[in-house]
């Protein structure tokens, strides 16, 4: 696999770990800036809805331009919103350049998983879009526990330089390494591009993105009501898991996408009902979930580059999409489910969100 796109993979990782480990830093952040922990708490919302609007935006703005700019332009300015983010003393400020950074993250995110198509044979993708995402879950592994650290030990604006800094060797092999030419054959208009959202194919597979990955941050959103003082293990089983999960997928899915699906589906909401029928089961079920829902979130997100591959510059800002939107509504989901349910709530809703994908699934066939 080409060198750059490891460093590819270290910006995904800087950028995932900036998505999620301020979450453990709300307090300290309410205190210096004299907030409630609940207006803080927007911090996060912002970055997640900038997320979901700006991966189709940020794509569509940076369409014409090559990969190599695109990447570039989008890395600097996340680079830059953490910069500022770390400087300021303005509450306001920090929010929007959280809005910014989200902005920046999309867009990179959907140029990057479509840039893939430059870097491998065809028969590789599945294995270089597990190296890519691959960052995503090395940052719930290591990333946000590193930054909850460093935060605690040098406080929270120490975590967002950190970011930058980590980001900046991953712009100069971006400037040098990506090819400086379009993943498309020729000029493809925009209209032409969004149209392919038509298509039947492509929205069967995005619904199943939401779906599983809904499931899956809706109940790692609430994993730490049910792990009992047990916490950090949990979480880090879950993450090991899910990074091995999409490495494994990423051998798999380029030949044997139908069987990842066919199987890794039920096992899921297998899995997911067995947590909530035996919670005390957490720890040893943990590592199990993550790889299953990791591997199945994967092999979708590169079922969905191949649905849209007519779109070649948009197809990874629906891939983004999919992923965010699910991101955002499993958690409100899931939510619901701990209000009426109790600590088992959660991963009741996982189940059946990963039940509506196999009956999507099953009545599409």
């Amino acid at each position: 696999m080409p060198f750059v796109l490891y460093m590819l993979a270290v910006a995904v990782f800087a950028q995932g770990s900036s998505e999620f480990m301020l979450a453990g830093l709300l307090p300290d952040i309410a205190a210096e800036l004299h907030l409630t922990v609940a207006r803080a708490g927007l911090l996060t919302s912002a970055f997640a809805a900038g997320m979901v609007v700006g991966a189709p935006l940020m794509a569509a703005a940076g369409r014409r331009w090559p990969p190599r700019a695109s990447l570039a332009a989008f890395l600097a300015l996340f680079i830059a919103a953490h910069v500022a983010g770390a400087l300021t003393d303005s509450f306001a400020v920090l929010l929007a350049t959280r809005a910014v950074a989200a902005l920046a993250n999309a867009g990179f995110l959907a140029v990057a998983l479509a840039t893939v198509a430059l870097l491998v044979p065809a028969d590789s993708r599945a294995r270089a879009l597990s190296i890519l995402l691959g960052g995503t879950t090395l940052a719930l592994v290591a990333g946000v526990p590193a930054g909850a650290v460093l935060g605690e030990a040098l406080g929270w604006r120490a975590t967002l330089w950190a970011v930058a800094a980590l980001a900046v060797p991953a712009l100069v092999a971006v400037a040098l390494a990506v090819p400086d030419r379009s993943a498309a054959t020729g000029p493809v208009a925009l209209r032409t591009e969004l149209a392919v959202l038509k298509r039947p194919s492509v929205l069967h597979v995005l619904a199943l993105g939401v779906l599983v990955n809904g499931a899956t941050f809706g109940a790692y959103t609430y994993l730490g009501t049910l792990a009992s003082g047990r916490v950090p293990l949990v979480l880090a089983l879950f993450g090991i898991g899910a990074f091995l999960g999409v490495l494994a997928a990423g051998r798999l899915a380029d030949r044997h996408w139908r069987a990842l699906l066919a199987w890794g589906g039920p096992l899921l909401l297998a899995g997911w009902l067995a947590l909530a029928l035996l919670p005390a089961a957490l720890p040893a079920l943990a590592f199990a979930l993550g790889a299953l829902a990791f591997a199945v979130g994967s092999t979708l997100i590169g079922r969905i580059m191949a649905a849209a591959q007519d779109a070649p510059t948009m197809g990874g800002s629906y891939a983004t999409a999919a992923l965010n939107v699910g991101a955002m509504l499993g958690p409100v989901l899931a939510g619901f489910g701990y209000d009426a349910a109790g600590p088992t709530g959660p991963a009741l809703v996982s189940a059946g969100l990963v039940a509506a994908a196999i009956t999507v699934r099953a009545l599409r066939r």
